[in-house]
């Protein structure tokens, strides 16, 4: 997929662990992996938006696009 997902990047920088994150947000530790590892298909804004919230990054910072060749 051309999206990468950069939420690991994010929490290393935050010096947060998922499980924290999940907390914050209100997501299962089985979802933020998910999301976390690329396999997610969707992301809702609302979760999209908790996210942010709690890193305090923009969802550009969370989201890279990266063209296949």
């Amino acid at each position: 997929m051309a999206i990468r997902v950069t939420l690991d990047d994010l929490l290393h920088e935050r010096r947060m662990t998922l499980t924290e994150l999940g907390e914050r947000v209100g997501l299962t530790l089985a979802n933020l992996s998910i999301l976390k590892t690329g396999k997610a298909r969707a992301i809702r804004f609302s979760t999209l938006d908790a996210i942010c919230r709690e890193l305090q990054c923009q969802p550009g910072d969370l989201l890279a696009h990266e063209p296949e060749a």
